[in-house]
């Protein structure tokens, strides 16, 4: 299976230099495209509900400190070669529909959808949260009619 330091290289291949909080949510998108397009998440990592939306805790130490980051900037190892070309298009399409909005306004669409909101089961808003937003509920969501999310619009009509 791909790993997350993949993925999010892939991602960094894609995008360029982008902030931390971005990144994180454009591999979180891209877990959950996987998981509705191709039955399967694109690496075994979790995401929690953190403050500012999902985060993957091995990713966010590979880049931890770091605001802005680029291709080869984390502190772990990516390897291009092993995004599989099926799972590089389920990182091309969330790219392609959500690339061009910042790491806030993905932060604030992930604060609107029910995986992040979930999991937080009623913290508040600036309280701290490891809890695991669950692949399956990642997977009923963005695959639903609640879905707005423009990435899944093809997916769930």
């Amino acid at each position: 299976m791909v790993g997350v330091f993949d993925v999010a290289e892939y991602v960094l291949s894609e995008v360029g230099y982008v902030s931390t909080m971005k990144l994180q949510k454009l591999v979180f998108y891209s877990q959950a495209y996987s998981l509705v397009a191709l039955d399967e998440p694109l690496f075994s990592d979790d995401f929690e509900a953190w403050v500012n939306g999902p985060v993957c805790p091995p990713l966010f130490r590979a880049h931890k400190g770091l605001f802005v980051v680029g291709k080869g900037d984390l502190r772990a190892e990516g390897d291009l070669g092993k995004v599989a070309k099926e799972q590089a298009a389920c990182v091309e399409h969330v790219v392609l529909a959500l690339g061009k909005l910042s790491g806030q306004e993905l932060s604030a669409l992930t604060h609107a959808e029910s995986p992040w909101l979930d999991a937080r089961n009623g913290c508040s808003d600036d309280e701290r949260c490891t809890a695991v937003i669950a692949k399956q509920a990642i997977k009923e969501y963005y695959s639903s009619s609640a879905c707005s999310n423009v990435a899944f619009a093809n997916l769930t009509s």
